[in-house]
């Protein structure tokens, strides 16, 4: 887990009956940050199992050239990727008992392409009824945060009757079963093709992560949505962010080629 905890400080606020907070790195806390977020951007590529197989088989130089074959090389992909490892750290650690239950990047045609569809689902079960609850996210990265940009996550979280798309659904159900996550595969396939998903059943977070204060943005677009979904809003702001972003992954390189 990304321990926000370590390296931020948080502000909630409240938007009607929605919600936003930021999370706020701290300047001094700046390396910690930098390491915390390095320890887990690897298994968000690469299995630890795969990893460990790698590294046992072939030795430590295969295992990190494994790390590094995995990790995109453009800014605008780390940017990418490294807000959806945020989203999905903060699901796991932050959200109230949603988990996102597989690391996406994982499955990437490309390092330097971005994933399409829902940039993360997190996904909570109730112990009585047994019944799915999705938090369909989309995640933005960018030096300066601006309104257009979340103009467009807007759009893609209203798409497919503002709830989690067919297609986001099926392929981490086709990958449950392949890691042998059986039950949950199953629950989400009769969600989505016996049960129906209600719209009460869903929330929505707009994750951001940013150089720039998202606050004010993150409350305008929040109060312009007038749908029946309750909305989350979480943005992460990192004044030096594009700086940041290129040390993480120059941590990942260096921790790989030294484990």
């Amino acid at each position: 887990m990304v321990q926000f905890n370590d390296w931020c400080r948080w502000t909630n606020e409240p938007v009607g009956n929605n919600r936003h907070r930021v999370i706020t790195c701290q300047a001094v806390n700046l390396p910690t940050g930098i390491q915390a977020t390095a320890a887990v951007v690897a298994g968000h590529y690469a299995s630890e199992e795969h990893v460990a197989r790698a590294l046992t088989r072939l030795g430590k130089p295969a295992a990190a050239t494994l790390i590094q074959s995995k990790l995109p090389t453009t800014k605008a992909i780390r940017s990418g990727d490294l807000g959806e490892i945020y989203a999905t750290e903060w699901i796991d650690s932050h959200s109230g008992g949603y988990r996102a239950p597989i690391k996406r990047l994982r499955w990437k045609d490309h390092r330097n392409m971005a994933m399409r569809g829902d940039d993360v689902i997190g996904i909570r079960q109730d112990t009585q009824t047994q019944n799915l609850q999705f938090l369909k996210t989309e995640a933005k990265s960018r030096a300066r945060l601006t309104n257009q940009v979340l103009v467009e996550a807007r759009a893609g979280l209203d798409k497919d009757g503002g709830l989690p798309s067919p297609h986001a659904l099926s392929f981490i159900s086709a990958r449950l079963v392949e890691l042998g996550n059986l039950p949950l595969a199953d629950a989400i396939d009769d969600a989505l093709l016996k049960h129906g998903i209600p719209a009460q059943n869903v929330q929505h977070l707009l994750f951001t992560f940013s150089g720039n204060a998202p606050a004010p943005l993150l409350t305008a677009s929040i109060q312009a949505y007038s749908g029946p979904i309750n909305q989350w809003g979480v943005g992460l702001h990192v004044e030096e962010h594009a700086d940041f972003i290129g040390e993480v992954y120059d941590r990942v390189i260096d921790d790989a080629n030294n484990a």
